[in-house]
């Protein structure tokens, strides 16, 4: 999905190619340290080096446009930061997919996609080169984790400035594991979980570690004023939930192309969204509650069900909702203190993504 299209002309791509930079000198020097290990382990370190790059680098350039745009001056130090939220994602992403039981990220194999078609080459039965893919995905996902932790600790800052971007870190990972575990729970139960079950989950998943904490994190690094680092908090925590119904609408009316998963991977896994607990209190809901789940869905069961989503009103309804939590998202950057420019980008990233979703 396009997120985060942050205006180049405030971030800068000189910011950006900080963080490229930042992330090259990190692999090149884990996978020195791999290759002394055993060729296998480097294998996977450059497996885990291809899953990174590519991406839209969304965290990355939040950390930088909140450290930009409040006073900092140290980038060196910014990046590392930054660098070390894109790790964060890319950990989350592979083991997401190990979850969700996909092989491919945008249109190719992922890590797990990756061993698991080697295994297959090898003559491995489907069985065993799943788990060999599973196993590598788990790893990988485990390497990228710690290693955001390492760059956390190259970062040049006082030491309770260190140990409060610590505290964020592990307060975003706490944070979304404990969404990541409600997800899957609710996917395992017949019962629709409430909306309000639903956006506390989006929140706990999705805002804190895609959107508070790189702005708190980049704020505090800069010594913002308190009652910003406050505003930007609120403003994530909102615009995390815009975000994640967002993405969940796309995950089944998206491109491929664009969302990086297969079209029906969610209605497959009967992932619980605000389109499904809007839909379940919909008539329509029995023709479509005993494919929603399936491990044998297929493209034209899934393209059935979203027929019916659109009819019963649960796709209007959910754009809505996305909406809705974008308005209020916006609403807390009405904050002294917040630079106008900062305010301007949040804004117009944020609408990007009901934009782009309202195409759909």
């Amino acid at each position: 999905m396009k997120f985060l299209n942050v205006d180049r002309r405030l971030n800068g791509n000189a910011d950006l190619e900080l963080v490229e930079d930042s992330l090259q000198r990190f692999f090149a020097d884990a996978k020195l340290r791999a290759v002394a290990v055993n060729a296998t382990y480097l294998g996977l370190w450059e497996a885990l080096e291809r899953a990174t790059a590519g991406g839209k680098r969304s965290r990355p350039r939040l950390v930088m446009l909140a450290y930009r745009q409040l006073g900092g001056t140290d980038f060196s130090s910014a990046a590392e930061l930054a660098a070390s939220y894109e790790l964060l994602h890319s950990a989350l992403l592979i083991h997401d997919d190990v979850i969700d039981r996909d092989f491919v990220r945008r249109g190719i194999p992922n890590v797990s996609g990756h061993y698991r078609s080697r295994a297959l080459r090898a003559g491995e039965p489907p069985a065993a080169a799943d788990h060999a893919g599973v196993s590598a995905g788990v790893l990988a996902g485990d390497l990228a984790l710690s290693s955001a932790y390492r760059l956390l600790r190259s970062i040049e800052a006082p030491a309770s400035v260190r140990q409060r971007l610590n505290d964020i870190l592990d307060d975003a990972i706490f944070s979304s594991v404990g969404g990541e575990v409600l997800d899957i729970e609710f996917s395992r139960t017949p019962d629709m979980p409430s909306l309000e079950d639903i956006t506390r989950t989006a929140h706990q998943k999705t805002s804190v570690y895609s959107f508070e904490a790189p702005l708190q994190a980049g704020a505090i690094l800069a010594a913002a004023p308190e009652p910003v680092v406050t505003a930007l908090t609120a403003f994530g925590r909102y615009a995390g939930i815009a975000y994640q119904i967002a993405d969940d609408v796309l995950g089944v009316f998206g491109n491929e192309s664009r969302t990086g998963k297969t079209s029906w991977g969610d209605l497959r896994e009967g992932k619980r969204t605000a389109l499904l607990s809007y839909a379940a209190t919909r008539p329509e809901w029995t023709r479509i509650a005993t494919l929603v789940g399936s491990q044998d869905m297929t493209a034209a069961d899934a393209e059935y069900v979203r027929s019916v989503l659109v009819s019963c009103g649960a796709k209007n309804y959910a754009i809505t909702l996305a909406t809705e939590n974008a308005l209020l998202a916006v609403m807390h950057l009405e904050s002294d203190g917040v630079p106008d420019a900062l305010r301007r980008t949040l804004e117009r990233m944020l609408f990007s993504v009901i934009s782009d979703l309202s195409s759909r």
